[in-house]
């Protein structure tokens, strides 16, 4: 099967599980061609057709609850019930069972195409070994939340740089389109604040592999300021279709080492969460100039053992233990290959 006949296929199965919206799937596929990063982004479905076939020999890695769809853009900030600033992974759609070292190997080969792109400065080799160190330091040590207070001010300076401004960032909000039907309204105030009316409801487009799916943002002024839920429709992970949506996302969030949002989670369908300048994603143009990226892929590692945690499973330690330190840069390396000859096809 090569990448149209798997675009194809894995949309016809995506409109069985929601009413997708074909103009954000056009847009997906004009995206999908605008560099292999993007194309990573956009295609987990494909990358779970190639693991077996370019890494056979990682696929009887054990297996944990994993995250799927990682990707050095897969990692923003949200505030915990302290109002704390917390770091790691904000995204889980397509979270399932998976050999550990799938997650391993795809953010490494998420950082080696945006060295690719000059996104980072530092060699694919050592970006594959700051992950792995992070990962290993994280199983070792038990793992530990990234909480931007007392610890790691350093990664709070990426997370509140001078590109994630409130007016900015409220503007774009309020000039999407409005949402005229399929409104999930009981969804969006699940975690609304009591006796404050949604002022409106808007269509939202973002991200990359969801696109397609609805999306839409309740705004509203509260104490003279603008608040936002977003709700975005649910469909199984591309790595476990025939699973439904929830119960692997819900375990991963619970057992995982990490200080939970309290404004996210699953409510009829839908995926809920808080929208605000400093509850967001984090992409690769908004780091600043001055950061150490060995250090922030480090982060991403240990971030992504908080997470493989949640599964205790010993067999993952025994089996990083067997291997040396190269194997994550060959399967990086590899994956990535595959990943350009897919994008070089589409874009064909």
């Amino acid at each position: 099967m090569n990448i149209r006949q798997a675009t194809r296929a894995y949309e016809s199965w995506l409109r069985q599980h929601t009413s997708v919206v074909e103009a954000d799937l056009r847009l997906k596929h004009t995206r999908m061609a605008e560099s292999p990063f993007v194309f990573l982004r956009a295609t987990f479905y494909r990358w779970v057709q190639l693991w077996p076939l370019v890494c056979p020999k990682l696929v009887d890695a054990p297996r944990v609850l994993a995250v799927g769809d990682l990707h050095v853009e897969n990692f923003g900030t949200w505030r915990d019930a302290e109002g704390r600033l917390v770091w790691g992974v904000n995204d889980v759609d397509e979270a399932c069972e998976l050999p550990y070292a799938l997650d391993l190997v795809r953010l490494a080969s998420s950082a080696l195409l945006a060295i690719e792109a000059e996104h980072f400065g530092l060699s694919a080799a050592d970006a594959c070994a700051a992950i792995l160190e992070g990962y290993r330091s994280s199983l070792r040590r038990g793992g530990r939340p990234i909480v931007l207070e007392e610890h790691g001010r350093w990664l709070r300076t990426i997370a509140l740089n001078d590109l994630r401004d409130p007016a900015r960032y409220w503007a774009k909000l309020q000039a999407c389109p409005p949402a005229k039907e399929g409104v999930p309204r009981e969804a969006l105030s699940a975690w609304w604040p009591d006796k404050v009316r949604i002022d409106r409801v808007v269509r939202r487009v973002a991200g990359v592999g969801s696109l397609g799916r609805p999306r839409y943002v309740a705004l509203a002024y509260w104490g003279e300021a603008l608040i936002a839920r977003e709700a975005k429709a649910c469909v199984p992970s591309a790595g476990a279709p025939n699973d439904s949506f929830g119960k692997a996302q819900t375990t991963l969030l619970t057992r995982a080492v990490r200080v939970r949002d309290p404004f996210f989670g699953f409510r009829d369908g839908w995926i809920v969460r808080r929208l605000a300048p400093d509850c967001t994603r984090i992409e690769l143009w908004q780091l600043p100039k001055r950061r150490d990226e060995a250090k922030l892929l480090r982060a991403m590692g240990w971030e992504t053992g908080n997470l493989h945690l949640a599964s205790r499973s010993p067999r993952v330690a025994a089996h990083l233990r067997a291997h040396g330190t190269r194997w994550l840069y060959r399967a990086a390396r590899d994956m990535a290959q595959g990943v350009i000859d897919d994008w070089r096809a589409w874009t064909a």
